[in-house]
């Protein structure tokens, strides 16, 4: 069997066998098929797209490229969330230290940033000290212990997903709806946990442009889930805006923070708690109202934010920057930027503020680029406010003054504007389960 022979053959449209797809994955593992064979194949399933039997085979595969982590030393029905990926995505560091207050273990192992979304682990190391590579046995002291702990993808859990991840990110096949399926699956499946809810977003800012592919996409995670023993869900979340008003990643921090005090923005508040109510649903803890009652109440009376404080520590963390948040490193350059036109904001490409906030230096423009922690945008203005010319839209905070103009271009061209107010879009378009 020849990778050359493999790459032709979906190149030309054909359906891989099982042999044929684990043969890649082994070949991904080991490092005996190297990367421009390795870019080649993503780039052919990109455009010849996968079935639903080779789509499966891959996430299997995947899945066990490494550890199939155990995570029975840990008391009680685990559950585990995943984000397909957005701007302004910060609902893992809400939601998980609420579902610990609740009781139930949340045992996750996240992700790093993958072209304009932010990573929930880059975030995480925005607090300056805070570890997110721990030993697997200290993981389950600190979940059994606090109920609640955050880490990046191991070396061992799902290998070759961790290859291929990293090249898709920098050989534009990140939105390759089989490729998202098996990197996704393979990581919950390793992962351990008892259910799994998935947060598929649609819109500009999505891999998911419309809410039809996102809930194909939705429907195919599910059945894998399913198929596997696990108990899964998905939310159709929309991603036409960003979420919240920060994007970046120690000020998205910021705004977790805020949400977990009971203030932040309400878009953030409304999908974190539909998000948590659902897994702590999966858990058993009550029905869905019972639940989204639960993780408002452990908001109000303190005990989710008290929750995030005990992680932080118990990861390493400064402490002291989560009680008073003044003290994130700042950028050298936070620039207002203002509006050169009037009217009500009728959309905004997502997508491009995501860009945007690449070029400050929030995300990667390589798999080696390293990430600028107090970059970002601060958004003033979002779909449905009025704006006057003059008015601020957006503060830019960055270290690098030469990528004001370019990230200044991308964003005001993701802007548009009406004379009339846009018709309101809900937040979550659809629920799907088994």
């Amino acid at each position: 069997m020849r990778m050359y022979d493999i790459i032709i053959k979906k190149r030309n449209g054909g359906e891989l066998t099982i042999p044929e797809i684990e043969y890649f994955v082994q070949g991904v593992t080991d490092g005996s098929i190297p990367d421009y064979q390795i870019s080649a194949f993503l780039m052919a399933v990109y455009y010849k797209k996968m079935t639903t039997d080779e789509t499966v085979a891959l996430t299997l595969a995947m899945a066990n490229s490494g550890d199939m982590v155990d995570l029975s030393a840990i008391k009680g029905i685990k559950v585990d969330k995943h984000s397909t990926g957005g701007v302004g995505d910060k609902t893992t560091l809400v939601i998980a230290p609420i579902v610990a207050a609740c009781g139930v273990p949340v045992a996750k192992m996240s992700g790093r940033g993958l072209g304009h979304t932010g990573g929930t682990v880059d975030k995480l190391e925005a607090i300056p000290n805070l570890r997110t590579e721990i030993p697997r046995d200290e993981f389950f002291e600190i979940v059994n212990k606090n109920g609640v702990c955050v880490i990046g993808q191991s070396g061992n859990l799902a290998p070759a997903d961790k290859k291929l991840y990293a090249l898709r990110d920098v050989t534009a096949t990140v939105d390759c709806m089989p490729l998202i399926a098996s990197s996704i699956m393979s990581k919950k499946l390793a992962a351990g946990s008892d259910c799994i809810l998935l947060d598929v977003k649609t819109g500009n800012g999505a891999f998911m442009k419309t809410p039809e592919e996102a809930t194909e996409l939705a429907k195919m995670m599910v059945s894998i889930g399913v198929g596997a023993g696990r108990d899964t869900a998905a939310l159709i979340t929309d991603m036409d805006r960003p979420l919240g008003f920060a994007i970046g990643n120690s000020l998205e921090i910021i705004e977790a923070i805020d949400v977990l005090k009971g203030q932040g923005p309400e878009d953030l508040h409304e999908i974190c708690i539909e998000l948590a109510g659902h897994m702590l649903k999966l858990a058993g803890k009550g029905s869905l109202e019972e639940c989204r009652n639960m993780a408002k109440l452990v908001i109000k009376t303190g005990r989710a934010f008290a929750k995030f404080k005990e992680m932080v520590v118990a990861q390493g963390g400064d402490v002291s920057v989560i009680e008073d948040t003044d003290k994130f490193e700042k950028s050298s350059i936070i620039q207002k930027i203002v509006s050169t036109q009037s009217g009500y904001i009728s959309s905004m490409n997502t997508e491009n503020c995501g860009i945007a906030s690449v070029i400050l230096g929030a995300g990667r423009e390589t798999k080696e680029s390293p990430i600028d922690f107090s970059a970002g945008i601060i958004l003033k203005k979002k779909i449905g406010d009025f704006v006057n010319v003059g008015d601020v839209l957006a503060e830019f905070h960055t270290n690098k003054p030469d990528a004001i103009e370019s990230a200044t271009k991308m964003f005001l061209d993701a802007i548009t504007f009406n004379d009339k107010a846009a018709k309101s879009v809900p937040l979550i378009h659809a629920t799907i389960t088994k």
